[in-house]
């Protein structure tokens, strides 16, 4: 099969661990038969150097051409005095806007070969972590009306929360799609006891379980879901959820994975087309230097094999590799432990693909 990908390097580390990558999925291509093509362009800061803003239009064009898209990291210091509609984030929240991308897929998995790097107590984790967090990622109060206005106790600010019922159809009915595809276990997380969007929500997820009948269902609250992923982690399967809540709670599940280096994560929309890129930014201060951890690009590429291509055995010869390697003692130096083997982002890059 021929594959037509936009490449998205970035800024910083961005070039680089999006090099190991390609290189990955090359030799994925070659084992498997498929072939690969790439076309890059400019996003992020590196655009703004270039064009004067950090979404060109034909980025945007290319991206929408394409049969998926992989983003390295975008943003660095030199860029920070720029106002908020001029940042390379908005490459970021741009692109996800225009490819039509509303949810966030962001999986926590604890390796055990770096069970020690864990913050939570061993027998907490003994049994594994394996989560994915499915983030709402295009509604609620980060898109909804802000302002401000004057009341009696002075200046006030707001950001309304807002839902509508196709937005939650949408993002349930791929949190139960991904929970099928795992262990059949999907978790709504909402304030519906405090919220009025909260109890839109699980009206939606409600009804739309009626059509998943094998995928067992329950409800926790934010705030307890937030103290449950501390307490009983390895009970979570997939968790489903608005963008505001997502966003703090894959965050949290995510620092039990030893590194944010190794945390890759998937934007998708109603086609194959979908944008996959690391959790971790673009880490200015170490660019250049080969210390970069690679493994969160490279398992975004596996994930862009798995949910975009549907290439499943493909995805788990690359996230089997990575395990290969971890068992085997390389830790760059993010994950380095003594008594390893540490390695740089080329090194980490070429062992991943000799244990294909």
């Amino acid at each position: 099969m021929n594959f037509k990908i936009a490449v998205v390097a970035g800024d910083g580390i961005g070039p680089e661990v999006m090099e190991e990558n390609i290189k990955v999925l090359n030799a994925v291509g070659e084992k498997f038969g498929h072939k690969f093509e790439y076309e890059y362009v400019l996003g992020g800061g590196c655009a703004i150097d270039k064009y004067g803003e950090p979404l060109p239009q034909h980025t945007i064009d290319v991206c929408k051409a394409s049969d998926s898209v992989l983003l390295g990291a975008v943003g660095g210091w030199q860029w920070d005095t720029l106002p908020g509609d001029k940042r390379p984030e908005k490459a970021l929240l741009g692109l996800r806007g225009a490819l039509g991308l509303y949810a966030n897929l962001r999986p926590a998995t604890l390796h055990q070969a770096l069970a020690g790097a864990c913050p939570l107590k061993p027998e907490l984790v003994a049994d594994g972590v394996d989560i994915m967090v499915v983030r709402e990622l295009t509604g609620g109060m980060y898109f909804g009306e802000k302002g401000r206005k004057m009341t009696d106790m002075g200046e006030a600010a707001y950001d309304v929360e807002i839902y509508a019922k196709e937005e939650v159809r949408r993002i349930a009915k791929r949190g139960f799609e991904i929970a099928m595809q795992r262990n059949k276990h999907l978790t709504n997380v909402d304030k519906q006891n405090v919220l009025e969007s909260s109890r839109l929500w699980r009206s939606v997820v409600l009804d739309v379980a009626k059509d998943y009948p094998e995928v067992e269902l329950d409800h926790l609250y934010v705030d307890n879901a937030s103290m449950q992923l501390i307490m009983r982690p390895t009970t979570f399967d997939v968790i489903v959820t608005s963008n505001i809540f997502g966003d703090i709670l894959s965050d949290e599940a995510s620092q039990m994975t030893g590194s944010i280096g190794m945390l890759p994560s998937a934007s998708l929309g109603d086609g194959k087309l979908g944008m996959y890129e690391p959790v971790h930014g673009s880490a200015p201060d170490i660019a250049g230097k080969d210390i970069a951890n690679p493994i969160a690009t490279i398992l975004s590429g596996a994930m862009m094999l798995k949910y975009s291509f549907k290439l499943d055995e493909e995805a788990k010869a690359i996230e089997d590799a990575v395990t290969k390697v971890l068992e085997q003692g390389y830790r760059t130096a993010d994950i380095y432990s003594e008594g390893m083997k540490k390695v740089g982002t080329k090194e980490m890059g070429r062992l991943i693909r000799e244990n294909l």
